[in-house]
């Protein structure tokens, strides 16, 4: 198979700029659009060097499942990325198509680094803090088999987009949802993440998050928001988001910048994606663009 990464057509490029500023105005749709085209993208991506062993349970129910990408050399311990997709808290799937999201993970094992690519329990099955205690289960199943898949257990990261850095961010941050010896995680990724939990007017997703949290009060909100949990003590994080985002996503990220730079006392990294939207943030990783996923390996290799 070939190694060349495939470039972003130019096609593609004008559809973003056309798409990007309106796209808050339906979401949804706009969401569609960018997960067929990217996914037409990453059929030319390489995907060699990679073994894949779809379908790993750690629990009973059917979405507790995940996808291994593990490198093909014999490196045996190795960095790990637990990567959580987003679904806005009703909907998702880890492999949306055939393409997306496993070009997240298979992007990381061809760098040297093994990937999960997770499901967990949606609203529908599992209420707050339902789909971050699923989280908190994969967590201990690598640490349990480090070994076996050849994975350094002090080398755990954990990765969310849009709603699965919000169920991730619960985990990283908020030590109610943590085992008494902390999170387990070396550091955390958010990619255009829904880190706050609210139901503002502005909002499309709104009536989603009420039924994953289970109220629309804003205090009970703000209390679970991973955003309020951040501390000195956090984990490193590195915070990524686009240029036109879900309706108040780029302002959550900011948001946790501000606070984790106050709390830390220094700012995490971060990456401003100009041109980009809430799909292409993500859906881009493992094609010839390759400033985020650089800079996410050097996260990795260096949390801070």
């Amino acid at each position: 198979m070939s190694s060349k990464f495939p470039e972003i057509p130019d096609a593609l490029r004008a559809l973003m700029a056309e798409i990007g500023p309106r796209w808050g105005t339906n979401p949804a749709a706009h969401v569609k659009i960018m997960v067929d085209r990217f996914s037409e993208v990453l059929k030319q991506s390489p995907k060699d060097g990679v073994t894949v062993r779809r379908g790993i349970s750690y629990g009973p129910h059917p979405r507790q499942t995940f996808d291994l990408f593990k490198p093909d050399d014999k490196n045996a311990r190795r960095a790990a990325v637990v990567f959580v997709h987003g679904g806005a808290f009703l909907d998702g799937h880890p492999n949306r198509t055939e393409e997306i999201y496993s070009n997240v993970l298979h992007y990381f094992a061809r760098n040297g680094i093994v990937g999960l690519n997770i499901g967990y329990r949606l609203a529908g099955d599992a209420k707050y803090p339902g789909a971050s205690e699923d989280i908190a289960s994969v967590i201990k199943w690598v640490r349990a088999h480090a070994d076996e898949v050849g994975i350094d257990a002090s080398r755990i990261f954990l990765m969310g987009h849009s709603a699965g850095a919000a169920h991730a961010g619960s985990y990283a941050y908020d030590k109610r949802l943590q085992p008494p010896a902390g999170p387990g995680i070396a550091g955390f990724i958010v990619v255009s993440g829904r880190v706050r939990a609210e139901t503002l007017p502005e909002n499309p997703n709104a009536h989603k998050v009420a039924a994953y949290y289970e109220t629309e009060d804003a205090a009970r909100l703000d209390d679970i928001s991973p955003v309020s949990h951040v501390s000195a003590d956090s984990v490193p994080t590195f915070v990524a988001w686009g240029e036109y985002e879900n309706p108040l996503i780029d302002l959550h990220c900011t948001e946790l910048v501000y606070r984790l730079a106050v709390a830390r006392r220094r700012s995490p990294p971060m990456f401003w994606m100009r041109g980009h939207n809430h799909t292409s943030t993500i859906g881009h990783i493992n094609t010839a663009e390759d400033d985020l996923g650089r800079a996410l390996l050097d996260f990795v290799a260096n949390p801070r």
